[in-house]
């Protein structure tokens, strides 16, 4: 199977949007191979299908102030917080050539951050299911994951805290999750994690849970 990486820098959220669903379309007409998204974004909140305003903790006018913009989108899920230090991935994969199962392919989604916690850093992370999918510590969340998927196509996929100012997860009920936390590899480690290391990782550990033989990498 072949593998195109897209490896950005800091792109505003409604850009990687429009990005995503171009590539989406693209790859459901068969006329590009599987694409791997990774990148960071500017402050952001994001509302999946199941969002509820009153998971949105911080008024209108700091949000305002703070110039975050709050964006509707089609994945599953709650609410949820993008920023600086955070690594985001979106993979657009065509399922049928793994195995038209969407839990197979989140579960995957969830060993590729797991197996890079443990191995890099000595994090022993673990899965959660249903409304609490994602990557875990405990009761606190080190990576959220919401896909969407059209035609077997996917988009959307995960963010993992890196150096993330967990601050402003206060914004928000992350997730929609009241009474749960958030973490990263910087707050488990005690000091600031080398940004680019984690996303090599990342993107090495998604190429072997995938089986990925050809792979080709851009930086956009």
């Amino acid at each position: 199977m072949e593998l195109k990486i897209l490896n950005y820098k800091r792109v505003e959220y409604l850009e990687a949007l429009e990005i995503q669903r171009a590539l989406q379309e693209r790859r459901i007409l068969g006329k590009i191979p599987d694409t791997l998204l990774v990148l960071e974004h500017d402050a952001v909140l994001t509302m999946g299908k199941r969002a509820q305003l009153s998971n949105i903790l911080a008024s209108k006018q700091e949000l305002l102030d703070k110039g975050i913009a709050t964006v509707d989108v089609e994945r599953g899920g709650d609410v949820t917080y993008h920023g600086p230090g955070q690594l985001v991935v979106y993979p657009i994969l065509d399922l049928t050539d793994h195995k038209k199962d969407i839990r197979d392919y989140v579960s995957k989604l969830q060993d590729v951050i797991i197996n890079v916690l443990h191995r890099q850093f000595k994090i022993d992370a673990t899965k959660k299911t249903g409304i609490h999918t994602g990557v875990w510590l405990g009761d606190k969340k080190i990576a959220a994951i919401g896909i969407s998927v059209s035609k077997w196509v996917t988009m959307h996929g995960f963010a993992l805290n890196v150096n993330t100012d967990l601050s402003h997860f206060d914004w928000i009920v992350p997730c929609g999750l009241a009474g749960f936390g958030v973490t990263s590899i910087a707050e488990l480690t005690g000091a600031k994690v080398d940004f680019a290391q984690v996303s090599n990782h990342i993107t090495e550990e998604f190429i072997r849970v995938f089986g990925y033989k050809e792979v080709f990498v851009e930086q956009a």
